[in-house]
């Protein structure tokens, strides 16, 4: 279970758009984390790496934890908002929640709950 300090600090880094060093800094070496229902990503290089790759494509990110965060034991639940405005002129907006597991001050599992479609870009408005 987090302390409630580990915890604020993730969100933190988080806010702060410094995902890889969030991943690097709070998940387990084999951490899962899954998108929906999809296949979970096995392991924090391969999450570090998904967050280089998806922020090698943003010129602009937002990211917005929406409180309260719920803890109970070793599970948490964080509602988050994300802005992207994409170099190629595109934008995207999602909202989603993370369930996580964790084991002592790190995340162990993570799966992502959020509508589909919000992951489509959209023109930014002129």
């Amino acid at each position: 279970m987090p302390t409630a300090e580990t915890l604020e600090r993730f969100i933190a880094l988080v806010e702060q758009n410094a995902h890889v060093e969030a991943v690097e800094g709070f998940y387990t070496v084999d951490a899962t984390m899954q998108e929906n229902q999809s296949t979970p990503r096995v392991g924090r290089d391969a999450h570090a790496a998904n967050e280089r790759r998806v922020l090698s494509r943003a010129k602009a990110l937002t990211s917005t934890c929406v409180r309260p965060v719920f803890v109970n034991g070793d599970k948490v639940v964080i509602r988050w908002i994300f802005h992207f405005e994409w170099l190629d002129g595109t934008m995207t907006h999602m909202e989603e929640l993370a369930y996580q597991r964790w084991e002592g001050e790190r995340i162990a599992e993570e799966t992502f709950f959020y509508d589909p479609a919000q992951r489509v870009p959209k023109k930014a408005p002129a």
